[in-house]
């Protein structure tokens, strides 16, 4: 470019010299002037003939045109040096997959594989959203010339803990005696709830749906003597463990009733250990002692053997035979239970926030959702901002085990409370606050914690899934390892010819052996109850039992919706489905079973399942032969292989199908043409013809 614009200087000059010499001439005499040569072209004669405005022209042409070549030589320089200084950097990060490593790099998908064409990687397995390894996106970074730049992983800021806690221990000086929390425990039918209807003078048992406690009650019992005792009724039944579980936590003394002509059941070692788990005292009724053939002493053996020694044994579990049905020793459980709640010297601080459990929950249609709750320290009032789980209530309502109002609700009391947003689960701790911004900053942080470790278990489940993924493709790999490319290609077609879509059929009959149901309960127990049978359900290989809702509150037009979106049954426990909602189902073709006492729900259940498990296809052999000799017969043109046989077992119709075995191998099955008798054989007329070997 300096060569080009030195030319040009060159003939500018020359330019200026010839118009000089031209003006000369015209100023010099003719007679005088010296006539030079004609070396000079004609061009030059031409090029001087513009005035002297031309040179001012020509001389700012000029500097331009400098200024314009030294700016497009210095433009080069700049493009050579700075890519060698400073390449493009492409963020990545672990396990990113091929759609974002082509985002990053601002490129198509196609680039990636291109990139990836002549690795060990196999390409034809590799989707837009398929992880890739740090190996690869590495590889990708390097043939694309750019640079590699790992991202940082954002941390989050360190959320400050805004949960609610149990205050600090209270002075001993200022706690106050409470009414001692009694929970009666047992088997199913061994006289729970007789014997608390006899104490507090109701009826209880004969209400309930076929003659058996499914719901864990709260009552407060005022005994002639003055005292007061809170009892808690759970269930006996097996399903409802979880219930008698949590009576045992909130609990000071354990009744356990045992029948004196049944002895020790399943669900009596139960509620000892869960007894004992939550290092309670135990006190023994031993009830139907009018019946013929009760036996105390028996029982008392027979708790030998749980570590349960009564007194008379040389242990401290006092036991006092009873008659729930007729009254009898009652009072005498009522003062053994006083008695031992002296002993312990049960006290409480009724002032401050309020401290308690949550025994039920349910959803009323006009109050909403109703706890009923056991207070164990405070005194809860109206008003009070109370939190349970994720849930958080401002009390409206307070109500006893009779439905009565209440003001205020001491230590021991049970109470059932309305005002909550949510229902809370049974078992929840409730604890009182400031205000209900409070409230929900304490549900938000729980929410918070609960996300938190949900990701980090789906964090654990999503590296696991990607070892396994990776060692099933490394031995994927070995196993291509040495075959050709040919034989590859055609392993990989037959492997795809497998995971091709299910036809119709086959999507009917894998659809057939899935049940989804959804659960509907009265209480937030009962719920809990079903759940836990169906945890143990064991059998999904023959049919999988899917659970697509659960709650608590009567059957609703959402989970007819549900039911007919997944084709499941709808299974209600203690709740109605009024005419409107049955209508509903009838014409989307939706199941709903309403059943009122558990072991029938889970006896219904059961056939539910068996229904949908497919056929199992048994054979009964009538008889059994062995091939003595094989030949052919001729008949017209055609040669009928038979078979000579001789009967072993039973005997052999020739209506019946037939089956050949040859070392232990099944190798032939189907009927037979004709059957012919010779004295004591057989001749079995076209048999499949490898069987004459």
């Amino acid at each position: 470019m300096n060569q080009k614009l030195m030319r040009l200087e060159t003939l500018l000059r020359l330019h200026t010299v010839c118009r000089h010499l031209h003006s000369l001439r015209q100023r010099t005499p003719a007679h005088g002037m010296h006539r030079f040569p004609s070396a000079y072209p004609v061009w030059t004669t031409q090029l001087c003939a513009p005035t002297w405005q031309t040179d001012i022209l020509i001389g700012t042409a000029l500097s331009q045109y400098r200024l314009l070549v030294t700016k497009k030589e210095e433009r080069p320089r700049k493009s050579q040096v700075s890519p060698t200084k400073s390449k493009k950097e492409v963020e990545v990060w672990i396990g990113m997959t091929v759609e974002e490593l082509a985002r990053a790099m601002k490129k198509d998908i196609d680039y990636v594989y291109e990139a990836l064409l002549n690795t060990t990687i196999d390409i034809d397995s590799l989707e837009a959203d398929s992880h890739l390894d740090e190996v690869w996106i590495k590889e990708v970074i390097k043939k694309t010339g750019r640079k590699l730049k790992w991202s940082k992983l954002k941390q989050d800021k360190i959320r400050e803990n805004k949960d609610a806690v149990k205050r600090p221990q209270a002075d001993p000086a200022l706690l106050t005696p409470r009414s001692p929390v009694v929970t009666i425990m047992g088997h199913v039918d061994h006289g729970k709830t007789t014997l608390l209807d006899k104490l507090r003078k109701t009826q209880v048992a004969a209400m309930e749906a076929g003659g058996i406690t499914q719901h864990i009650g709260a009552f407060l019992v005022s005994l002639p003597s003055g005292e007061k005792i809170t009892f808690l009724d759970t269930p006996g039944h097996a399903a409802f463990s979880a219930m008698r579980a949590r009576g045992a936590q909130v609990t000071d003394i354990v009744v356990l009733v045992v029948a004196a002509d049944d002895g020790v059941m399943t669900q009596t070692i139960e509620s000892i250990q869960h007894a004992k788990a939550a290092q309670v005292p135990i006190v023994l009724a031993i009830n139907k002692c009018d019946k013929p053939g009760a036996d105390p002493e028996k029982v008392k053996k027979e708790l030998l053997a749980y570590d349960v020694v009564c007194e008379d044994y040389g242990g401290d579990v006092q036991a006092v035979p009873v008659s729930a049905l007729t009254g009898d020793n009652l009072m005498a459980v009522a003062e053994a239970t006083v008695v031992l709640a002296e002993m312990l010297e049960l006290k409480a601080d009724p002032t401050g926030p309020v401290e308690g459990t949550v025994i039920e929950s349910f959803t009323d249609k006009g109050r909403g959702p109703i706890t009923t709750a056991i207070i164990q320290r405070g005194t809860l009032r109206k008003g009070s901002v109370l939190v349970a789980g994720k849930c958080w209530a401002k009390v409206r309502l307070m109500f006893d085990e009779n439905g009565k109002t209440i003001n205020e609700a001491y230590p021991s009391m049970p109470v059932g409370i309305v005002g909550w947003r949510d229902l809370p689960s049974a078992g929840d701790e409730i604890l009182e606050v400031e205000s209900e911004s409070r409230a929900r900053e304490v549900i938000d942080w729980r929410k918070f914690e609960q996300e938190q470790e949900k990701n980090k278990e789906d964090l654990k489940i999503i590296e696991e899934k990607r070892k396994e993924h990776q060692e099933a493709y490394q031995t994927a790999r070995e196993q291509y390892g040495t075959l050709h490319w040919k034989k590859i290609s055609y392993k990989k077609y037959l492997e795809k010819k497998e995971h091709k879509n299910l036809k119709p059929k086959e999507k009917v009959e894998r659809d057939s052996n899935v049940l989804p149901i959804i659960v509907k309960g009265d209480v937030d127990g009962s719920v809990e109850a079903i759940l836990n049978i169906m945890d143990t359900y064991d059998v999904s290989h023959e049919c999988e039992l899917e659970l697509v809702h659960f709650g608590v509150g009567d059957i609703t037009e959402n989970d007819i919706n549900f039911a007919k979106t997944f084709h499941g049954v709808i299974y209600g426990f203690n709740v109605d489905a009024n005419n409107a909602i049955q209508q509903s189902a009838a014409r989307k073709g939706v199941k709903i079973k309403l059943h009122k006492i558990i072991y029938r729900l889970i006896e219904d259940l059961k056939e539910e399942l068996s229904s949908r498990l497919p056929c199992i296809v048994e054979e009964h052999p009538i008889g059994e032969a062995s091939i003595l000799a094989t030949f052919f017969i001729t008949e017209g043109k055609k040669k009928i292989p038979v078979a000579g046989c001789r009967v072993q077992k039973g005997q052999l119709e020739k209506q019946k199908k037939f089956k050949l075995i040859r070392n232990g191998h099944v190798i032939w099955k189907g009927m037979v043409w004709s059957c012919a008798l010779a004295s004591l054989d057989f001749y079995l007329y076209a048999y499949p013809y490898y069987c004459e070997n």
